[in-house]
């Protein structure tokens, strides 16, 4: 179940990893004579949300959608990849079938486990905010119901960029903070939720990051959840986001993530503490 930060007014901090299935993780992750058809069940009793990322490659069966709820506990929460067709192209106001297709295909069968939807743009995907802008228009805020999340991954350094702010408050979606080697880190509050991804992790690192850099990053999880923000993580923008409570995605997926579930229960337990 998702962690609270230590306010009384704070939103849930979720942490995980990017998919499930990795042969390298038996052993290290999983127990060696696990079947591989419970390492979903497994690894959601050790984690609290888990980065579907199979959705940006091709469409799931609705069923599948349903197995996965199914397999993980109440208050454990997935986020979604949007597929690549909506955002690998040149004119993201053309996204609108694809964008439509996604949400067709199935996804809403999680139900209540269904989190944040990530929209990742290539490395060279430059801001335009013209067409940005449509894309944005283009997202669903609600379906069947449901109110729906986005958050956007940008990977340009031309995203650095007063404009891409205001576009995204103005949709109140969330930008990805990425700890990256090279892509553009960007912590600015745009929504009502944030979403980082941890991707400097190292394999020769028993928890992915050293004890005092997981120190470091709980404190910034819990500053998120509870109105606040880290103020040693670098800002586009002046003007600050409103402060009050927000949930808080965070996953730890580096190069090698061999040990990215270590990094991943590591921080749990902390913001848990």
């Amino acid at each position: 179940m998702a962690t609270k930060a230590s306010s009384s007014k704070a939103g849930n901090i979720y942490v995980g990893i990017g998919g499930w299935t990795f042969a390298p993780w038996r052993g290290v992750f999983y127990p060696d004579k696990l079947p591989q058809a419970q390492e979903l069940r497994y690894a959601a009793s050790k984690l609290t949300s888990i980065e579907i990322n199979g959705t940006y490659y091709g469409s799931q069966k609705p069923e599948s959608f349903r197995k996965w709820a199914r397999e993980v506990p109440d208050g454990f929460v997935f986020s979604v990849k949007g597929p690549r067709f909506a955002t690998n192209r040149r004119v993201l106001a053309e996204a609108g079938e694809s964008i439509e297709r996604f949400y067709t295909s199935g996804v809403l069968e999680l139900g209540d486990r269904l989190g944040p939807v990530l929209w990742q743009f290539a490395p060279t995907k430059k801001f335009d905010p013209v067409d940005f802008g449509a894309f944005l228009a283009l997202l669903p805020r609600k379906l069947e119901g449901r109110a729906l999340r986005h958050v956007v991954e940008v990977r340009h350094d031309s995203f650095k960029d007063p404009a891409f702010i205001a576009l995204l408050r103005k949709f109140e979606i969330p930008v990805v903070y990425a700890d990256h080697a090279t892509y553009p880190a960007i912590a600015d509050i745009t929504g009502d939720f944030v979403y980082a991804r941890l991707q400097t992790g190292r394999d020769d690192v028993a928890t992915a990051y050293p004890p005092r850099q997981l120190g470091e990053w709980t404190k910034r999880l819990q500053q998120w959840a509870s109105v606040g923000a880290p103020d040693d993580l670098p800002r586009v923008a002046k003007t600050p986001a409103l402060k009050k409570p927000r949930d808080v995605f965070a996953y730890v997926i580096h190069e090698g993530k061999v040990r990215a579930p270590a990094g991943a229960m590591e921080l749990i337990a902390r913001v848990g503490s």
